[in-house]
């Protein structure tokens, strides 16, 4: 299969060409849960377009650490990885916000 327009609708109108990567905000930010725990949440993903279980699967191998999907559309990796985190989904197309 050469492109994906399987559905008959002309190219340029079609709703999912619009949303890329670049175009989503990422927002990545630290929580201090019990016991002084600290956890990386990346939020703002859309799990529509994107699959958020392979990425926070890249995540976590690149920053050594475990780490869950919660609710199928936010990431949340054990430690704190702000930096690491943000370089890793800048170089992967994603435009990143750091609070």
């Amino acid at each position: 299969m050469k492109d994906k327009n399987f559905t008959g609708i002309p190219k340029e109108l079609q709703p999912w060409e619009g949303f890329t990567r670049d175009s989503q905000s990422v927002k990545i930010s630290v929580d201090k849960r019990r016991y002084g725990k600290n956890v990386t949440i990346i939020d703002g993903i859309d799990p529509k377009s994107e699959d958020i279980y392979e990425i926070a699967k890249k995540l976590k191998k690149k920053v050594a650490s475990g780490g869950t999907v919660k609710d199928g559309k936010r990431v949340e990796l054990q430690g704190d990885h702000r930096e690491e985190v943000k370089k890793q989904l800048e170089d992967m197309g994603f435009k990143t916000e750091v609070i």
